[in-house]
């Protein structure tokens, strides 16, 4: 499913514009330990947002992530496209384009220290996937 497409799809929580909890997908549009890329509607405009699924990721159940889907080293929407894995035991995704690695739980680039990714709060609520925007 596109960012388009889940746009279209999605359910708000508050208000729009504001830090509502938002629907953006279900468990069953989500590739285990890979990303996909969805639309929120946040405070500063819409944002596209990179999703990742990591379950069972050291034995504490099912582990969601989102980061922004904009690389800023190659300036595309690209980091939900990335290869997931894990260095210096942190799960990063590697950038498809140049390689940076970005840490998933806080957005940090490893290989840049200036360089962090937004992150949002997301969770399960049932079996969709809500991020706070």
């Amino acid at each position: 499913m596109t960012a388009t497409a889940l746009k279209k799809e999605m359910d708000m929580a508050d208000v729009p514009n504001s830090k509502a909890w938002q629907k953006v997908c279900t468990k069953a549009d989500l590739v285990a330990f890979s990303g996909v890329a969805a639309w929120l509607e946040t405070a500063e405009g819409p944002a596209q947002v990179a999703i990742f699924y990591l379950p069972g990721l050291r034995g504490k159940g099912d582990e969601l992530y989102a980061l922004d889907h904009h690389d800023p080293f190659s300036n595309a929407n690209v980091i939900a496209r990335g290869i997931v894995g894990d260095l210096k035991g942190a799960a990063v995704v590697a950038s498809p384009i140049y390689k940076q690695h970005f840490r998933l739980e806080d957005g940090q680039c490893l290989e840049d220290e200036d360089v962090k990714l937004r992150t949002w709060k997301v969770e399960f609520k049932g079996d969709e996937v809500w991020v706070e925007g």
